[in-house]
């Protein structure tokens, strides 16, 4: 973008030499392996994987690195990386009811069936640096051996083969909106860019690759009255699913692997009318590894966008729709705001051009103000 700039390639060569060099850092220090980042970053690398929209995590890794840990960089390497893939199959729909659950929560049922499993999480830390990881080694003293995690399991309970989700009790007993699809195909936002208004499958193929911060926000305001939403957490649930394709020539569903998954389902009020009872609704939201504040703010930014389906007044911007969606996608957005840095030279002299022009007309109308003033004197 900058060849016309003195120097040329040269020195567009010479810009990716110096952040190669910024990236690699002093040769004094051992450079960063993939595993490592994959194993010891997951956050990171689970966020690159959701919003990337590709379930890799030694690639999602090799991107951060490659951007220097810049995450929306890393997600832009990783989305461009998708394009070149080819699309082999569909999976079965994943049963997420039998994941192998790490952990579960709900904020609605102290004596959920099949037990609350903390699992690992921050929420019970205090908000304090931990200075013994600055000393090599320090941290061991911190970390269980994988043995004592098998010997002490994570709520005193048996983790249950097979756990009930929130919603479907309250479903069975009548309590919350049965959701279904109707048989219909969901649609491919990767293949045929939605339409508004979009259906509810496009919406969540588009939430779950926006960006975490805007989703963040948006789920923030709903709570802040900017939305008719104020949900109690159902159930939150990490762990891994496994999936499932019907081969053409088998006609039966095989495994081919398993994948980690963060799922959350809100529990939302709705008054009902006087043809229908009285239920609950639910927001959805579902990303790559373990991203419990994604898949949150996922489920609240979803519920505010089914206002239409339930006839609710909008009352803020999460519950319109097409700012929403047009909006949340950091790999766009990034685009967008970055070709401002392109040369605009021609377009610029031109604006320039017309502000002197309009300096030049605004002094001349008040030298004629001053003179006509001087003659009524």
């Amino acid at each position: 973008m900058y060849v016309a700039v003195k120097g040329g390639e040269k020195a567009i060569a010479a810009a990716h030499r110096l952040q190669e060099k910024k990236r690699r850092g002093p040769t004094s220090q051992q450079p960063l392996e993939v595993a490592q980042i994959a194993e010891q970053l997951a956050g990171a690398t689970d966020r690159v994987m959701t919003e990337g929209s590709v379930y890799d995590k030694e690639l999602a890794a090799l991107a951060i690195k490659q951007a220097g840990g810049d995450l929306i960089e890393a997600i832009f390497l990783l989305r461009a990386y998708r394009t070149t893939l080819p699309r082999f199959a569909v999976t079965e729909p994943l049963q997420t009811e039998s994941m192998r659950i790490e952990r579960r929560i709900s904020a609605a049922y102290k004596d959920l069936p099949g037990g609350q499993i903390l699992g690992p999480t921050y929420d019970y830390t205090h908000r304090l640096l931990d200075f013994t990881l600055l000393a090599e080694g320090g941290e061991q003293a911190h970390i269980c051996s994988e043995s004592d995690d098998r010997e002490q399991p994570l709520n005193n309970t048996e983790i249950p083969a097979l756990s009930p989700q929130v919603l479907q009790i309250l479903e069975k007993l009548e309590l919350a909106v049965q959701e279904s699809d109707n048989g219909e195909s969901p649609e491919d936002i990767t293949v045929t860019p939605p339409a508004y208004p979009a259906n509810r499958s496009a919406r969540l193929q588009q939430l779950s690759r926006c960006d975490e911060g805007f989703l963040l926000a948006l789920g923030y305001s709903t709570q802040r009255g900017y939305g008719r939403n104020h949900p109690f957490a159902g159930e939150i649930r990490s762990g891994q699913v496994t999936l499932e394709i019907i081969p053409e020539e088998l006609g039966f569903a095989v495994e081919i692997g398993d994948i980690e998954l963060t799922e959350c389902q809100m529990i939302n009020a709705f008054t009902g009318s006087k043809t229908e009872k009285a239920k609950f609704t639910r927001g959805y939201g579902i990303s790559f590894g373990f991203s419990e504040r994604k898949a949150m703010s996922m489920a609240l930014v979803d519920r505010s966008l089914q206002h239409k389906e339930y006839d609710e007044e909008p009352q803020g911007p999460a519950q319109d729709e097409e700012f929403v969606l047009s909006h949340g996608d950091n790999v766009e957005a990034s685009g967008f705001v970055s070709h401002l840095k392109l040369p605009h030279y021609v377009d610029f002299q031109s604006e320039l051009e017309l502000i002197r022009k309009l300096q030049k007309e605004y002094d001349e109308q008040q030298s004629e103000i001053i003179k006509e003033g001087l003659h009524d004197v």
